[in-house]
């Protein structure tokens, strides 16, 4: 098996400290294109597509695999392997991808120095009376029931619900679109049923390194009361509310993610240079 060629991986320069991008569901390595020129002097950054999604070797997608979040997580740990990682790894992951690093770092205690999550979620279920995820179980399988029967339509739907208010006028929402069509259909809605019924809230604890939460401040899909619900059962977390209107800073307003990374990297023993 290739794992580079599997999940199209990508390494930007070949010094300093480790940053491993992680994608969203229906997304790919192409939505931290904003963000990696920021550290492309001072970092060796690795991109890499899930299979399924970008462009990664969809004829190694099994369903089964990745009917867990379990699978995500191998993907991570196989990219890891082939390029010979095993500790000061810098994991930087949106949205479904902060609870597969979190469940990696579990995993693999000593691969990851720190964690930044963008847009993170336990759970996007509302689970009451103890916990609200924002979605009742109802919307999600409406959700799933749209993906069935107009494809093009739930693109264009979750597109712009993703997108928020800081869609940029549109484009961001169109770019996320593109990126939802482009997928393949029967993955896609495989990664959206892994992604909207997971349950990782009792993994939170059991997290030993440090992890900076960027939470939204408008977002659909993960709002205020999500972040504070992880820092407050994430050890070694440090919250961060950016002033955004939708679910992908890192798209809409890459300069606010960018300097809260380098912000927290300063902060931190043995820090990342900028």
């Amino acid at each position: 098996m290739n794992v580079l060629k599997r999940n199209n991986v990508r390494v930007i320069g070949d010094k300093g400290p480790t940053l491993l991008y992680a994608h969203g569901f229906g997304c790919s390595q192409r939505m931290w294109d904003r963000v990696t020129p920021a550290f492309a002097s001072t970092n060796t950054q690795i991109l890499f597509d899930y299979v399924g999604s970008g462009a990664s070797d969809l004829s190694e997608f099994d369903e089964h695999r990745y009917s867990s979040l379990q699978g995500y997580v191998q993907d991570l740990l196989d990219v890891c392997d082939e390029l010979k990682l095993e500790s000061d790894v810098t994991f930087v992951g949106h949205s479904v991808s902060s609870s597969v690093g979190l469940l990696a770092s579990i995993e693999r205690p000593k691969l990851f120095k720190e964690m930044v999550l963008i847009g993170p979620s336990p759970c996007f279920l509302n689970l009451p009376p103890e916990y609200q995820g924002g979605f009742n179980r109802e919307d999600l399988e409406e959700l799933l029931a749209l993906m069935d029967q107009n494809y093009l339509g739930w693109a264009n739907y979750l597109g712009s619900v993703v997108a928020g208010k800081s869609g940029g006028g549109g484009s961001i929402s169109s770019e996320l679109t593109n990126s939802f069509c482009s997928t393949d259909p029967r993955a896609a809605r495989v990664f959206a049923k892994t992604t909207f019924f997971a349950d990782n809230r009792s993994d939170l604890p059991l997290v030993t390194c440090p992890s900076l939460i960027l939470q939204h401040s408008e977002d659909a899909l993960a709002p205020l009361s999500i972040g504070e619900y992880m820092h407050h059962h994430l050890p070694k977390s440090t919250l961060k509310v950016l002033n955004v209107a939708g679910h992908c800073g890192h798209m809409s307003h890459p300069y606010l993610v960018i300097d809260a990374m380098r912000n927290y990297f300063n902060a931190l023993p043995s820090s990342i240079p900028n």
